[in-house]
């Protein structure tokens, strides 16, 4: 039985039979080609969806850890910029600190008040010119200004003098100061009722 199939499938096919098995042949191919086609874009696709994911993942984690680096070191920078703000200042404030101490030493020997008064008055002078360059300036809080609740603090009432002082600052018991634009300590008054 080996001999007879073997026999029949040596002999040669007619030309149908043949075009019919090179049809299949063909149609086998061709179906096969666009199984792969389809499979290999998909396969591509999910692939090139894979890459990009994960170069975005890595970019993610590079930006997310370049912001952690910028907050922690502007957070330092900030730390050490409150800690040292006030160091122009201070270095201006150490010559008026020098002229208190020699001003101190010189009432030890100084008998004549006249002279310690002239020293004082002068560091005053100096003291206040400094804080006028840093910006700092009085509030003008005269007899007759009218009581205003942005500027003054009224730490008590006492009948007015006069009719047109009602509701008007009397008196100053502290002076309010301006930084810039910006009251930094109301002035502490006392007003007419």
């Amino acid at each position: 039985m080996r001999k007879e199939h073997t026999e029949k499938s040596k002999k040669p096919k007619s030309k149908k039979e043949v075009k019919e098995a090179a049809e299949i042949i063909d149609t086998t191919t061709v179906v096969s080609e666009e199984i792969e086609k389809e499979e290999k874009p998909e396969s591509n696709k999910l692939e090139k969806l894979q890459d990009e994911m994960t170069e975005l993942k890595d970019k993610y984690l590079r930006l997310y850890s370049e912001f952690e680096n910028f907050r922690r070191r502007t957070a330092k920078e900030k730390l050490e910029l409150m800690q040292t703000a006030n160091e122009g200042l201070m270095l201006m404030l150490l010559p008026i600190l020098d002229d208190f101490e020699r001003a101190v030493n010189a009432f030890e020997n100084e008998s004549d008040i006249k002279a310690v008064k002239e020293g004082i008055t002068l560091i005053s002078n100096k003291f206040q010119n400094i804080l006028r360059q840093q910006g700092l300036e009085a509030m003008d809080t005269k007899t007759g200004v009218v009581f205003d609740a942005d500027l003054h603090d009224a730490l008590t009432q006492i009948p007015a003098p006069k009719k047109k002082l009602k509701g008007k600052v009397l008196d100053t018991i502290e002076k309010g100061y301006y930084l810039g634009d910006k009251v930094i300590r109301h002035a502490r008054v006392v007003t007419g009722n």
